[in-house]
């Protein structure tokens, strides 16, 4: 990873501390309006809003992190981590069967042609260690989680070892970000500083897997190579 790269991560990890604050003492963070009229305090029915909301939002590439922000400041971090996690998986899932039933001859097309080179090596790591590539790019610093829903499912990957490596590697900034979102709430500096150094952990497991897994390494090289 290039200098410039790790001093992004860092300034992520210090972000995250001074957004957290900084929306503790406006008492305000985007979106939370609607989750303070629609889904907090509405039961099952306001749990299902939420699922359903954050599953749509995924799939159309909101970030992953800010639903799991909005769980944590709407159930806590327990509940906020479940429903969170399980709104960005279905979102996930529903990316990767709408390409895989629309897409799977624009990836032939493109590995044959001028974009080869650069998609060629990740798809043939998909094809062939769906579960440990798909973990090792999840866990990964950076990258998008919705151009990998859609080259996967075009890609023809194996649909279950793909789900359950994208669920274990989103854990972890679920947890990160739920956390975060119920320090908001209930003026919680503890909780904001632990999600700051769970996420510092994630990202250190995230540069170890990458620096093991061919994935991580193929991310690097097609980082670093002239565009």
């Amino acid at each position: 990873m290039t200098r410039a790269a790790l001093g992004k991560l860092l300034l992520l990890v210090a972000g995250l501390v001074l957004g957290g604050l900084l929306l503790r003492e406006i008492g305000a963070a985007p979106g939370t309006e609607w989750v303070d009229r629609y889904v907090r305090d509405q039961g099952l029915l306001g749990e299902t809003l939420f699922v359903l909301a954050g599953a749509a939002a995924t799939a159309a590439g909101m970030p992953r992190q800010a639903v799991a922000f909005l769980g944590g400041y709407a159930f806590g971090a327990a509940l906020g981590l479940a429903l969170a996690l399980l709104a960005t998986l279905l979102g996930c899932a529903g990316v990767f069967f709408w390409a895989r039933a629309v897409g799977q001859g624009w990836v032939e097309r493109r590995l044959a042609g001028r974009f080869g080179p650069r998609l060629r090596p990740m798809v043939g790591l998909l094809r062939e260690n769906a579960f440990g590539a798909t973990l090792a790019l999840r866990l990964f610093p950076v990258g998008s989680n919705l151009a990998l829903n859609l080259l996967a499912g075009m890609a023809g990957v194996a649909a279950a070892p793909f789900l359950l490596a994208s669920a274990l590697g989103y854990l972890p900034q679920t947890l990160v970000f739920a956390l975060l979102g119920k320090g908001v709430r209930v003026d919680g500096a503890w909780q904001m500083a632990l999600s700051a150094a769970l996420l510092a952990g994630s990202i250190g497991l995230g540069l170890w897997l990458m620096r093991r897994h061919r994935a991580g390494r193929t991310v690097e090289a097609g980082e670093a190579a002239p565009r």
